[in-house]
């Protein structure tokens, strides 16, 4: 039997706009957890999730930072300039996503705060490439004027909450531009009871981008072109779930940009070596994976990839069933949201 062909439109739900969690919760670990396995789902705490894996199982977290990525200038006709860091390409040029009612000619200047400029190079579709004028690297130059990147459905001004807790606590490598947001459940006593339980942890880094928000346009699948986003998988994680594997523990990944990461490395047994690289892999249901067996991620936008990924990890009838219980259960959506704990589902028959 064929594998069934899906659409845009298969992906699409309807959200009461007050599950959209607007502040993350009290403590890092109080927010809720549905456990999604086949067709058994069960609302928990997040505080349960040592309880829900193994002695021996490995923990497998992205450690990237966040670094304040979002700046606001003029053009020099006085139009207002939105700019969302891409990717540092050089200590003053950067690709970067812009809004504005007019986006700006090549080799046009874009005025910005303390005096300095941006000259725009060349364009990739919403993305263009820019080159700083700043008196300092373009990394010191956001970290005093830019702002912390909160996600558009957020609709707010950052404050000084978010630059704490838009951030995981084991956050390293500055880059990102959006958090891991399935890390931002994690405090310290969390870490330490799965450690004592026998779990071990293991750290990857991938920079998540600005394309993250990027919309899929097509209903046609197919059609829709991935952000590519750089990641490294360093010898000591690699090494950990090498060793899960050989005692028969599971790979547990924290969030979608883990799960990336791996599965676009991982050799037909599932086995993961350290390198660096860049990855445009798009999942969609039929996917087969081989390196992560378990899947900690928060519920997803309608008609985003990240909802098509969890779709084909657990399987597409069981993410709908249980993003029909979170809404019926008055969960938390989104980045300051809950979160779910999924089991892989068996590969379907060839």
């Amino acid at each position: 039997m064929s594998e069934r062909t899906f659409h845009l439109s298969d992906f699409d739900f309807e959200l009461p706009p007050e599950l959209i969690a607007k502040r993350p919760a009290a403590e890092r670990s109080a927010s809720r957890l549905l456990r999604v396995d086949g067709s058994t789902l069960t609302d928990l705490s997040f505080a349960d999730l040592p309880s829900l894996l193994d002695p021996g199982d490995v923990l497998v977290m992205n450690d990237t930072r966040v670094i304040r990525s979002r700046l606001f200038g003029s053009k020099s006709t006085g139009g207002r300039v939105e700019l969302m860091l891409e990717r540092i390409v050089a200590p003053n040029e950067a690709w970067m996503q812009l809004r504005a009612s007019h986006p700006p000619r090549i080799g046009a200047g874009i005025e910005l705060p303390d005096g300095s400029s941006a000259t725009a190079l060349e364009r990739d579709g919403r993305f263009f490439r820019l080159r700083f004028d700043a008196g300092m690297p373009l990394v010191d130059y956001l970290e005093r004027h830019g702002e912390v990147p909160l996600p558009p459905y957020i609709a707010r001004p950052a404050d000084d909450d978010d630059r704490e807790r838009y951030q995981t606590i084991y956050a390293r490598d500055p880059g990102a531009v959006a958090a891991p947001t399935a890390g931002l459940h994690f405090d310290v006593p969390m870490l330490a009871r799965l450690e004592a339980r026998g779990v071990a942890l293991a750290y990857l880094t991938l920079h998540v981008g600005a394309g993250t928000f990027q919309p899929v346009e097509s209903e046609d699948l197919a059609q829709h072109r991935m952000h590519s986003e750089r990641f490294t998988i360093p010898h000591a994680a690699a090494n950990a779930i090498a060793a899960a594997r050989k005692r028969g523990g599971r790979v547990v990944a924290v969030g979608t940009t883990t799960l990336r990461a791996l599965e676009s490395v991982a050799t037909r047994d599932g086995k993961v070596d350290a390198c660096t690289g860049e990855t445009e892999i798009f999942i969609t249901p039929g996917y087969r994976f081989r390196a992560v067996d378990r899947l900690i991620t928060n519920f997803h936008l309608p008609r985003s990839t990240l909802l098509m990924l969890v779709s084909a990890f657990a399987g597409y009838d069981t993410i709908r069933a249980a993003y029909a219980q979170a809404i019926r259960e008055g969960y938390r959506f989104f980045s300051y949201g809950d979160a779910m704990l999924l089991a892989r589902a068996p590969p379907a028959a060839d």
